[in-house]
């Protein structure tokens, strides 16, 4: 009976951040209506724009004494807050995190740094330097290892940190686990919440798209420069949609181009074809 309990809580709050999105959203807006009481209160607040606290103390997977603020400064960062003995949704977000950035070109530690977050107190440094170890064998680029960051933290610390990030959760005593909403956060270099996607399976678009946002377009090549005229961030749903504006600035901007260059072949071919007559 137990373990009933736990899987439909576990599944109940996955629900709050996956699905459809708008789904979603209207759940988040739901904290403490109508809800088993492992849920009340459980979900996202979105607070874009809010500088999350860099001096909080934490410990890294090598058990070294370390500050947010030592992952800032220089390149944009995504944002998990998880913990590592979760049974079920924790997993699922790293994996879709880490599957997700698999598909993007940018490396951590290079145009962006990744950390991750246990927000249970009991956690250690060896567990999150075992769950470092299993992500980055699915990832599969061993030379941006530097790039990863797998914290853990007093109770102090970590509530200070998910109260500024707006992530909601509760402890089950009855279960000894944490019910939590899914979904992670991307960061600019000086630490203000920039973009929240939700979910377990993270869009290798949004992602990449998030970060050279982030970033304030330092990095990403001319394509992306022309995807983010087609595509704008949508709070509501935590996703990027299409910009129907942007679509049409970029197809007439690409009709001028093409008719600009089709009048310069036809003027280059005429005056080829005056000067052979002469």
């Amino acid at each position: 009976m137990k373990n009933l309990i736990t899987v439909g809580w576990v599944l109940a709050a996955s629900l709050v951040a996956s699905s459809s999105a708008y789904a979603q959203q209207d759940l988040l807006n739901m904290k403490g209506v109508d809800r088993p009481a492992p849920l009340k209160n459980v979900g996202i607040d979105q607070k874009l724009n809010s500088q999350i606290p860099l001096d909080l103390p934490f410990r890294d997977e090598a058990g070294r004494d370390v500050k947010l603020r030592d992952y800032f400064g220089k390149r944009p960062v995504v944002l998990a807050l998880v913990y590592y003995s979760c049974p079920m949704l924790c997993t699922q977000i790293l994996n879709g995190l880490t599957s997700s950035l698999k598909a993007v070109a940018f490396n951590p530690g290079e145009e962006f740094e990744v950390v991750v977050v246990s927000f249970d107190a009991r956690e250690k440094p060896p567990l999150a330097a075992e769950k470092k170890a299993a992500m980055m064998n699915y990832y599969r680029r061993p030379r941006t290892s530097s790039g990863w960051h797998l914290l853990t933290g007093d109770l102090a610390s970590i509530k200070t940190l998910t109260d500024a990030v707006g992530f909601h959760y509760n402890y089950d005593v009855h279960t000894n686990q944490f019910a939590h909403a899914s979904g992670i956060q991307v960061l600019t270099p000086e630490g203000k919440l920039s973009r929240y996607f939700y979910g377990v399976d993270y869009s290798p678009k949004d992602i990449r798209l998030g970060l050279i946002e982030a970033a304030q377009n330092k990095i990403g090549n001319p394509v992306d420069q022309i995807l983010l005229f087609c595509y704008h961030y949508d709070p509501t749903i935590g996703k990027y949609t299409t910009a129907a504006v942007g679509v049409l600035r970029v197809a007439g901007a690409a009709t001028l181009l093409l008719l600009a260059g089709f009048c310069f072949i036809s003027f280059r071919r005429d005056a080829r074809g005056r000067a052979v007559k002469h």
